[in-house]
């Protein structure tokens, strides 16, 4: 009887390892052929948003979302296969992604406003913005913080929720741009011949664009000066060059037609007395 009972734990033993060998296969191939599937949906799916002009960062953010609950799926069927009861673990899971979310709540913000930039599209790559108290050229946008570089070439980063909170000005999102510019005249100067020399620069000046409006108007009698206002129109990348141009020419032609510009001036009067005995 001894050797009838270890032939049957031999079998049993047999049993339970083809059994249990034949489950672990299984969950082995559950998990390869899950896995190369969700590979191929987030590919799929990332080009199916790229084909209808999705941003970039986004498409590719969702994309690796759902990859991520594919592959949680796939992971929960292998362990079933396995007979491992997942039920548990899930509450476990969850459980931790509550204390994490709390502890995280920070980063979760800059993420929800990392999703509503690119998805609302506030602004791209390569515009020169002013966000979050800085100024600059937006080099990077990611999920969670906005890289600027700055005209004297700092590299600034920000946390998206800080763009999000405050208003975001984008000086690249039109194609035009309107310069404007004070320019003072004396009081004893025509400001006709004035208004006359300005406009000569404007109209010769090749960066600004000749068929939109441009404005030359008494703005303000100010305490030492006749203060013009100067305005036309550019395009957005020529803003700067545009600007620097107007301002050294229109210097130029007024100092040429004699027209002065005032600066500020103290006059102080010493009144003499004798005093009287």
């Amino acid at each position: 009887m001894p050797e009838l009972d270890k032939m049957i734990n031999i079998e049993v033993w047999t049993n339970a390892v083809v059994a249990y060998g034949l489950k672990a296969v299984f969950a082995v191939m559950i998990f390869i052929f899950g896995w190369i599937a969700a590979k191929f949906l987030k590919r799929m799916a990332f080009r199916a948003m790229q084909k209808v002009n999705f941003d970039t960062t986004l498409a590719r953010f969702l994309a690796n979302i759902m990859y991520a609950v594919l592959m949680a799926f796939v992971a929960i069927a292998t362990l079933n296969k396995i007979g491992i009861q997942t039920a548990s673990l899930i509450a476990v899971i969850g459980a931790a992604g509550l204390a994490v979310g709390l502890a995280l709540q920070g980063s979760l913000s800059n993420f929800a406003a990392g999703v509503m930039i690119i998805l609302f599209r506030h602004f791209r790559i390569g515009d020169f913005v002013e966000a979050g108290g800085e100024s600059g050229t937006v080099t990077n946008l990611d999920i969670f913080n906005t890289t600027l570089l700055t005209p004297d070439n700092q590299k600034v980063i920000i946390p998206n929720a800080k763009i999000t909170e405050d208003a975001v000005t984008n000086y690249s999102a039109m194609d035009t741009r309107r310069i404007e510019m004070n320019i003072g005249i004396g009081y004893d100067d025509d400001i006709g011949k004035a208004k006359q020399a300005i406009q000569q620069v404007m109209d010769a000046e090749p960066l600004v664009i000749a068929d939109k409006a441009k404005t030359i108007a008494v703005k303000e009698l100010g305490a030492s000066s006749v203060d013009l206002v100067v305005r036309c129109w550019t395009k957005t990348s020529e803003y700067w060059d545009a600007r620097f141009a107007l301002l050294e020419n229109i210097k130029l032609k007024l100092d040429s037609e004699g027209i002065t510009i005032p600066y500020p001036q103290t006059e102080i009067r010493i009144s003499h007395y004798e005093k009287m005995e």
